[in-house]
């Protein structure tokens, strides 16, 4: 079953056209995902992998009936192409184009609540619910159905682990990139609170980085709910130093704020199990929960 998406999810492609907008559709086709049209505009009537591309999402949609939409389109116009689809009424959006204005964010996040979207990333690998739908970049075949959900700041941290848990025949629900840019749709609460409604998911891995303090805010969420799933969590980052962004635009430890350590410390409070490596995850799965 999953979340958020599955074998029902039809998607249209924003930025189809682009370079790499063509190159992931083709792969996001081949793993079986429901892309049934792309939209670039000024490209309107042309194919891209027998798919048909529109100018609009209006006209996408009018002839295409679509859920969800991905998004390729460079930073400056990715909040128009965000905002373009929530006002036609896509309800699932993945937002791959990093390094979004912050202004831009805030008023895609908010207009997305008003209209009870959800929104994931931007700068996130995407989405994906194993052998029914692919949105996104992810390298697919490292995946296995399973039961073990799987909500990320890293995308390649993500990967690491799902191959990790694939090759102890632990098989994964659903995997999410929350995203990499400061500011974000779905945060770690909100994932966990999908995941426990969730049946098929019997576990959670919760896998953070330095900076913000989504990981703390998460902590107190089991803590406080006494969240009835296992949870296992890696923070990545030990040994950043302060005042230096690494890899992520929320990736940057301020004073006292955003550090591993307040992290990890706040994980184990909670009751949370913590791995000490990426390779740890799955010895800690293995012992908690029977999948």
């Amino acid at each position: 079953m999953g979340i958020i998406v599955d074998k029902n999810t039809r998607a249209i492609v924003q930025g189809i056209t682009g370079t790499q907008g063509s190159f992931h559709t083709k792969l996001m086709l081949e793993y079986g995902t429901k892309i049934v049209a792309g939209v670039t505009p000024g490209k309107g009537g042309t194919q891209i992998h027998d798919v048909p591309v529109y100018d609009t999402v209006e006209e996408a949609l009018e002839k295409h009936p679509a859920n969800a939409s991905i998004i390729f389109v460079p930073a400056r116009f990715t909040a128009d192409a965000v905002l373009e689809a929530l006002e036609n009424g896509i309800k699932t959006v993945v937002i791959i184009t990093e390094h979004i204005p912050m202004k831009d964010a805030l008023n895609v996040m908010t207009y997305a609540q008003q209209v009870n979207a959800t929104i994931i990333g931007p700068n996130t690998p995407g989405i994906i619910t194993p052998e029914e739908c692919k949105l996104g970049i992810m390298p697919a075949h490292i995946f296995k159905l399973g039961s073990i959900g799987m909500a990320s700041r890293s995308g390649t941290l993500t990967y690491e682990i799902a191959a990790g848990l694939t090759r102890k025949q632990l098989g994964q629900s659903t995997c999410l990139g929350l995203g990499g840019d400061p500011i974000t749709g779905l945060n770690f609460i909100d994932a966990l609170k999908m995941f426990e409604k969730d049946p098929q998911t019997k576990a959670v891995v919760l896998i953070g980085e330095i900076g913000g303090n989504l990981e703390e805010l998460a902590a107190q969420y089991v803590a406080k709910e006494k969240y009835p799933k296992p949870v296992v969590a890696f923070v990545a980052g030990r040994s950043a130093p302060p005042g230096k962004r690494m890899g992520h635009a929320g990736a940057i430890v301020m004073g006292k704020t955003g550090t591993a350590e307040s992290k990890i410390k706040a994980f184990k409070n909670a009751g949370v199990n913590v791995a000490e490596k990426p390779s740890d995850v799955t010895e800690l799965l293995a012992r908690l929960v029977n999948v």
